[in-house]
């Protein structure tokens, strides 16, 4: 590894194998403009197409950049958190492999952070993606703003800068289920936003269906939030309160000699209602307790299967 490294970008690659040089070429005019050293670290999490093949070749080829291969897919968010680990500069771009997010937008990223600020995310202008995809975005950002507290926007991506200071704290967090934004937001320093062109996707396809981000969305609201435990809180206190204006009801009724009905029917539905509810009450009480045993395994969040290249970082 080197030292005094500039800057770093780190990518997380899955199945995008047609712009992996695109990209590098694209990169590196970008990088290089910045006047600074630099490397680009593209982590590999075990796609069906050829991308190690690609990196391996640019890794041997150029010595900014190095790949790093985990020995299974291990998800984005894990492979970008192998990426920070693995990266050396005093500033690390984050961004995703498949050209959506310009490079030319990298020296915009750094003016901004020049300012005085330690994270600079990139907000889109525009998606470039079929309405599902935009559905299952904005659904999955409105989750995700519950678990944080305040509201997030969909335009935003994993497009970003952030300083070395970020980077440090960022490796502290141990959770398994992460979110890249999430753990930004939270870490709360000082951050500004550069609005930039969403470019159309130059080959394959996106792996985060609406079911996919949906389940995202889930994990990271168990795994950052008691919201669901408050809600049912909330949700007994209400039912316990309905229960006792019933039976308040119904001794109103025998007091004043009224007829009071068998009940039969609203008996069974009460059976029921209260039976799911404790059915459901139970279910998410035990997604919190599996979430706090996959947590308290400790396993790593990944495994490094092969790296490439370290030889140095690249200066203009």
């Amino acid at each position: 590894m080197s030292e005094g490294t500039r800057f770093s970008v780190v990518v997380p690659v899955y199945g995008c194998e047609p712009c992996l040089r695109e990209l590098h070429a694209r990169l590196r005019a970008a990088l290089s403009a910045l006047g600074g050293s630099f490397e680009m670290v593209f982590v590999d999490d075990c796609g069906k197409d050829r991308s190690w093949d690609v990196l391996e070749e640019l890794a041997a080829a150029d010595a900014a950049v190095r790949a790093i291969r985990l020995s299974r897919n291990f998800g984005q968010h894990a492979a970008i958190t192998a990426g920070l680990a693995e990266s050396t500069g005093e500033w690390v771009v984050v961004m995703d492999c498949d050209l959506q997010e310009p490079p030319e937008e990298i020296p915009r990223l750094w003016e901004a952070a020049r300012q005085g600020f330690d994270v600079v995310l990139g907000r889109r202008r525009q998606r470039q993606h079929a309405w599902p995809r935009r559905l299952a975005a904005r659904l999955y950002f409105r989750f995700l703003s519950l678990a944080v507290g305040r509201r997030l926007e969909g335009e935003y991506g994993s497009f970003s800068m952030i300083s070395r200071k970020v980077v440090r704290e960022f490796l502290r967090f141990k959770d398994r289920d992460r979110q890249y934004l999430f753990i930004v937001h939270w870490l709360g320093f000082r951050a500004t936003t550069i609005e930039y062109d969403h470019a159309a996707r130059r080959a394959g396809r996106s792996a985060y269906s609406l079911r996919a981000l949906m389940g995202i969305a889930f994990a990271g609201l168990f795994a950052h939030s008691t919201l669901f435990l408050r809600w049912i809180v909330t949700l007994g206190l209400f039912v316990s309160a309905g229960g006792l204006a019933l039976a308040a009801y119904f001794l109103y009724r025998y007091l004043a000699h009224d007829t009071v009905p068998p009940g039969f029917t609203s008996l069974a539905v009460l059976i029921v209602v209260l039976g799911g509810m404790g059915i459901f009450t139970t279910g998410v009480t035990g997604l919190y307790v599996g979430r706090t045993f996959e947590q308290v395994k400790e396993r790593p969040l990944y495994v490094v299967d092969e790296r490439r290249g370290g030889g140095g970082s690249s200066r203009p």
